[in-house]
């Protein structure tokens, strides 16, 4: 698209977040929305039905599965331990097994990998990317701030799973330390915490060459629990009597509530199934499916049998079934190997929170806080130090204060159903509105997932008192961040509208003006192309010229993940040397304003990036005389917006090139 052509009018729900990223109202542009059903048959058509290379399910075993494939370390011995006050007999090891097995195939196999998975987002997965799917697809306006809500919760819940994963997984690893060498039972809580400060440290320095061995030691590390799970099953076939869900519906029927309670820990071997879907943009549907299904899975299932079979032929092996699933000779090697594995899934899921922020601040749910890019080539590759110090805070003062693996694992789940029980909400819109499954189907189906996600929520619940309030704490308090940062910019806009003077209106005048045009380029950022930027008339008010050549850049948040390079930029010709410059992001990718201008070149409009001097309004809030928020939303708004970085870094522009003109604003 060249210069002077017409820029097509932009639809209403397209907000022009500028200067913070703001979220869609609406359905997405009717050109993204209606090629949404034919790009992914598309896709579907010429996706290649060859294996995937090595590599790539090396790199999802290294990412997107240690989570969940650490989850034997823990999960059983929580799960089977709340029935120790009874005899633990064959029955309840049998059924404990069973509740695991089927909560693996029905939540993670069923729900995710075959169904949830096929929701993707222009490729991207995710509780956000899912929302917004949900949104685009919604008609009414009511059920779109419905889903967003949803969204938020999920988006929330996952932040509380982020804190806590950390804290439980290097705690259980190290906690081997106590069966290999007693002697060093004391210790382990001094090494966990060295650890966990090690993890976030190395942070900054970015994961892109430490992601290299993630593969190779995740495939060593499912190999190796398989095995050792799989030696013992041959020792005691009986065991696989479990696959029978007739053990788990007994378990259920006999303890009713305490079964009721189990489950809450029974959940613990399914955390992590979130990840499946949210990294699907890094890796693709197709080598997340077949590791899950032909290797993790597989694995997993070995390791839990295994452990199984181990306490019924060894009772006394409940106090650590894992670590004393091995040989003697094998624990201290298994703790060491155990401790990097859950390393690996810290890191996964710290990625994954630096992540999931980036999208908050581009879907406009939290302010600017500062990206960092890790990786030279990878786009993914992100470090938010505002994130980090908070993350590395929270999961020191948790292990510090529940000091063990089973306290956290009263802490742990209730995060992590409220995100599977989100997910089912918006997965059920889409597959009727998208796919265009009949009403019976979808209350079919997810109905029924619905149900099970919100049974295992129910039973964590009962945890609220010995930790779950942690997550659920945690959860309220973004949830309180990301709607409080959205009603005041929803404030901030119907304000600023309400007093700009419209850009026809000024273009119109400008000729009889008199205004003098001084040399070079000015760029004034608006956050809506069709109103004067309130910058370029307190600079005529106060300095009484005009730049030769003046662009009015705004940048367009769009519901998708990334935004082609051609798509990235739309201008207008709107006479008398001005310029509209429209630039469009997705929520994965950081703006940068210099660099995308510089493209103007090739569409025929001068632009010399060291003649350029960038022109931005700094708002000064201040309560109105008649405020519309309550006090303590207005203090919480006014709190973040003063801690927002600036502008000036969030969009990448030279600090040397940048005129700030304040202006108070009353909301």
């Amino acid at each position: 698209m060249g210069a002077g052509r017409v820029r097509p009018r932009l639809p209403r729900h397209v907000h022009r977040g500028f200067p913070d990223a703001r979220l869609p109202e609406t359905r997405t542009a009717p050109h993204l929305a209606n090629a949404e059903p034919e790009m992914s048959a598309a896709a579907n058509a010429i996706k290649p039905r060859a294996l995937p290379p090595l590599g790539a399910l090396l790199a999802v075993l290294g990412v997107v599965y240690g989570d969940i494939g650490t989850s034997p370390l823990y999960a059983f011995h929580a799960s089977l331990v709340l029935l120790q006050p009874n005899a633990i007999t064959e029955t309840e090891i049998l059924g404990v097994l069973s509740l695991i097995f089927w909560s693996l195939f029905l939540i993670v196999t069923v729900k995710y990998v075959l169904l949830v998975m096929r929701a993707d987002n222009r490729g991207e997965g995710g509780i956000l990317a899912l929302m917004a799917l949900a949104q685009r697809v919604s008609v009414k306006a009511s059920t779109r701030r419905g889903l967003a809500i949803v969204g938020i919760v999920g988006a929330s819940l996952f932040f509380g799973d982020g804190v806590i994963t950390p804290a439980i997984s290097v705690l259980s690893a190290l906690e081997g330390l106590e069966v290999s060498t007693p002697g060093l039972a004391e210790y382990v809580l001094p090494i966990a915490a060295v650890v966990i400060v090690i993890l976030f440290v190395m942070q900054s320095r970015g994961t892109g060459s430490v992601g290299r061995v993630f593969g190779p030691v995740m495939a060593l590390w499912f190999a190796a629990i398989g095995v050792l799970g799989a030696i013992e099953i041959f020792q005691h076939p009986f065991v696989l009597a479990a696959l029978s869900p007739s053990y788990a519906v007994l378990i259920c029927f006999r303890y009713r509530f305490l079964a009721f309670i189990v489950l809450g820990a029974v959940v613990l071997a399914v955390t992590g199934a979130e990840a499946l879907y949210a990294d699907m943009g890094h890796f693709g549907a197709r080598p997340i499916r077949l590791s899950w299904l032909f290797f993790v899975l597989p694995c997993l299932v070995l390791n839990y049998f295994g452990q199984g079979a181990l306490v019924i032929h060894d009772p006394s092996a409940l106090a650590n079934p894992f670590f004393l699933l091995g040989p003697i000779w094998l624990h201290l090697p298994m703790v060491i190997l155990a401790t990097v594995a859950t390393v690996i899934a810290s890191q996964a899921l710290i990625s994954g929170a630096y992540s999931m922020t980036r999208q908050c601040m581009q879907l406009g749910f939290l302010p600017r806080m500062t990206v960092r890019h890790t990786g030279e080539t990878e786009e993914g590759q992100i470090y938010v130090p505002q994130i980090n110090y908070i993350l590395a805070l929270a999961v020191l003062i948790l292990v510090l204060a529940f000091k063990t693996s089973d306290s956290l694992a009263s802490a742990y789940g209730i995060a992590v159903t409220g995100t599977f029980t989100c997910t089912a909400i918006l997965a059920a819109v889409v597959f009727r509105r998208q796919f265009h499954w009949s009403r019976a189907a979808t209350i079919l189906v997810f109905g029924f997932f619905f149900l099970l996600d919100a049974t295992f929520f129910a039973a964590n619940s009962l945890k609220v008192v010995e930790g779950g309030w942690v997550p659920l704490a945690i959860g309220a308090a973004l949830m309180a961040l990301m709607t409080t940062w959205r009603r005041g910019r929803d404030l901030m806009l119907a304000r600023w509208q309400q007093d700009s003077l419209p850009l026809a209106t000024f273009l119109a005048r400008l000729p009889q003006s008199r205004t003098i045009r001084v040399p070079g380029t000015a760029v004034f950022l608006t956050g809506n192309p069709d109103y004067v930027p309130g910058a370029l008339l307190h600079n005529l008010k106060h300095n009484k010229v005009m730049h030769e050549q003046v662009l009015f850049v705004t940048v367009n948040n769009l519901d998708v993940p990334e935004v082609a390079p051609e798509s990235r930029m739309t201008i207008e010709d709107l006479g008398a040397g001005c310029h509209r410059v429209i630039l469009s992001y997705g929520f994965k990718e950081s703006p940068n304003i210099p660099r995308d201008l510089a493209a103007l070149r090739e569409k025929n409009v001068p632009f010399d990036a060291m003649q350029v001097s960038y022109f931005l309004g700094r708002e000064t809030l201040v309560p109105a005389m008649v405020p519309k928020m309550s006090l303590w939303r207005m203090w919480l708004f006014l709190a973040m917006a003063r801690n927002a970085v600036s502008a000036t870094e969030f969009f990448r522009i030279p600090p040397d090139r940048v005129v700030e003109l304040g202006v108070r604003v009353a909301i």
